[in-house]
Order: C-alpha cells, then sequence, then structure tokens
C-alpha cells in the first residue's frame, strides 16, 4: 500500500492579494477580523484535508499530514519522491515511488509553488543533461500529484484551475483517484525569471474605473511578431490552460490546451478606423499565435501582470517556454 503525504501550504507569499486563501486568511480558515490568529488556525488542517486523509485511510494507505511554511519545508516532503542514487549524481525522481502527494490547494499559485520546487529539485544543470532526458525538455517527467481543491468550484469564467481539467473536488473521490487513477500528464510552461507556470500569465491593468491602461512591448513568439513595440496595447495573455483565455468579453486565447506542447499568446490592440464619413472609431484587433516559445520585451518601464494568480511587475525581458509533458495530475 502506498504511503501518501497531504501537503498544505502555510505560507502567504504565492496568493492572490498576500493570503492563502479565501478572504487572505493564511490557510484559508483564519480571520484577524474575527480575532483570529491566523497562525493558529494554520495548525488545525481544513476540513477537507482531514476528509481526504481518512478516506485514504480507509483504504489503507499510511498518511501524513504536513504544513509546509517555507520552501526548504516543500523541498523535504518532495525528497520523499527521490529515486535511487544514479551513476551521474543526478537527484531523479522514482517512477516506481510508492509514495504519493497530494497537495492541498486554496489558490492555482500554491500549486504553482510546489511545481516551483519540484522543477527546481530534479531539473538538471545544462552542463549535466542526460542522455535519457527527453530532447525537447529541460526537465524529467516530475512525479504526479493529486489536488484537494479547498474552496468551492467557481462558476463563471474564473475558473481554478481544478475546474479547467475537470478534476475531482470532493476529498473521497480525490482519495481514489490518487490511490486507484492514472497520472494525466500536462505542459509545464518554465520562464527565465526562474518559476513556472501552469494555467497562464496576463499582462497589463486597469484603472480605478475598470479601463484597460494601455501599454508597449515587443511581443514574440517563435519568431512571428504580434507586437513590435510601437504600438499600444490593452492586454497580452501567455495560454498553457483557459484561465486567461477572455478578458471580460473579449476573447484572447483561441481553444488552449495544456497537453498539446505549445503555448498560446494572445494580444489585444486597439486599432483606429474611419468611417466613411471620416467618423473616428477604434476596434480592438485581437492577434494570436502558438509555438514552442513566447518572449514579452516592455518598453514601458513596468507592466503589470498576473501569472497562476500571483501579482508581479514586468521590467525587462521575460521568455516562457514549454515542457511538454512534464507534470502530471492524478486522475480518476
Amino acid at each position: 500500500m502506498y504511503d501518501v503525504v497531504l501537503l498544505t501550504l502555510g505560507s502567504e507569499r504565492d496568493a492572490p492579494g498576500g493570503g492563502c486563501g479565501s478572504g487572505g486568511a493564511c490557510c484559508g480558515g483564519a480571520s484577524e477580523a474575527a480575532g483570529e490568529r491566523p497562525e493558529e488556525r494554520c495548525e488545525t488542517p481544513r476540513v477537507p484535508v482531514l476528509a481526504c486523509a481518512d478516506a485514504l485511510t480507509a483504504r489503507g494507505a499510511r498518511v501524513e499530514t504536513v504544513t509546509a511554511r517555507s520552501d526548504a519545508e516543500i523541498d523535504e516532503v518532495l525528497a520523499r519522491l527521490d529515486g535511487p542514487p544514479r551513476a551521474d549524481g543526478l537527484t531523479w525522481p522514482d517512477p516506481d515511488s510508492k509514495t504519493r502527494l497530494v497537495v492541498a490547494t486554496a489558490s492555482d499559485g500554491q500549486l504553482r509553488a510546489v511545481l516551483r520546487r519540484l522543477v527546481r529539485r530534479y531539473a538538471p544543470p545544462p552542463s549535466r543533461r542526460p542522455a535519457d532526458l527527453p530532447e525537447n525538455r529541460t526537465v524529467p517527467d516530475l512525479p504526479p500529484v493529486g489536488v484537494l481543491p479547498l474552496d468551492p468550484a467557481r462558476s463563471g469564467t474564473a475558473r481554478d484551475l481544478a475546474a479547467q481539467l475537470g478534476l475531482p473536488r470532493d476529498p473521497a473521490a480525490v482519495a481514489a483517484a490518487v490511490l486507484d487513477g492514472t497520472p494525466r500528464r500536462l505542459d509545464l510552461l518554465r520562464n527565465d525569471g526562474g518559476s513556472v507556470t501552469l494555467d497562464g500569465a496576463l499582462l497589463g491593468a486597469a484603472d480605478d474605473a475598470g479601463r484597460p491602461l494601455h501599454w508597449r512591448a515587443r511581443v514574440e513568439v517563435d519568431g512571428t511578431l504580434l507586437s513590435t513595440g510601437e504600438e499600444p496595447i490593452m492586454a497580452c495573455a501567455i495560454g498553457n490552460a483557459g484561465g486567461y483565455a477572455s478578458l471580460g468579453d473579449v476573447a484572447l486565447l483561441a481553444d488552449p490546451d495544456p497537453s498539446d506542447g505549445r503555448v498560446q499568446v494572445a494580444v489585444a490592440v486597439p486599432v483606429v478606423t474611419r468611417s466613411a464619413l471620416g467618423r473616428k472609431r477604434v476596434r480592438l484587433e485581437v492577434r494570436r499565435a502558438r509555438g514552442r516559445a513566447a518572449a514579452v520585451v516592455p518598453r514601458d518601464e513596468k507592466v503589470p501582470f498576473l501569472d497562476d494568480g500571483v501579482e508581479g511587475e514586468l521590467s525587462r525581458k521575460r521568455s516562457w517556454w514549454t515542457e511538454p509533458g512534464a507534470w502530471a495530475v492524478w486522475t480518476a
């Protein structure tokens, strides 16, 4: 039978708005406004975690729940997925491991935090690239992870990655997928900023009234220019899955597929036209391209963005490239 680690993140650094879960609380349950200190509530796993642990235990699995509050504590958990020593000295995942990992996530940013540490653990340095690494990848097949969403599925377009992938949300169903399911391999986006993207990134911002702010950047996909950097851009989506497929009523990405081995990029550019009567009109032109890699070179000082729901600012060139089938989730 399997050893299963149920990993919850207690750190606030990878959640949107500075919190790990609903309402900005560290573990998605504490509320300082209610007189609770987040670190106190983080000591007690949330109900879905306890329910999943019970379901796993009932099936005979040996279960451990861990709350990690730092990269080092995440790494301690991931080390249990290591394979036997290799002749080349590289740390490599064990394809036959009897340890399975479930990540309890209150946001896609938390799942990304764990995958980022997996990449850093198992990606070999370029100078030590082994012969058994796929030619189109810089990382080996990462160990599959179970995903336990801690919050209810949201309706509308703002769906988390678990909802997009059709993964179970019920703790017992998650337990069954981890013990009896099969791994579904998915593409991973790496970037030269040292991080990874599971769903996508959206570059751009709006003013206090919700109107998009224009900015400029050179945007390129496998040599195809979507913007030269001279014209204003309203938004740019870097898509692996479909979290940023649309912006309001504007369709950006067309049928994004997280397992097609390509990154999809869309740029929304306002274009001025004139009617037959000479009246000026502004229409929105969406330019799209798919490819192996994408690069954005901002011409403005700072361009705000969301990457898997995590806020940031782009002030220099950033490149994303696809690692086909690099990571996996357990599915029923």
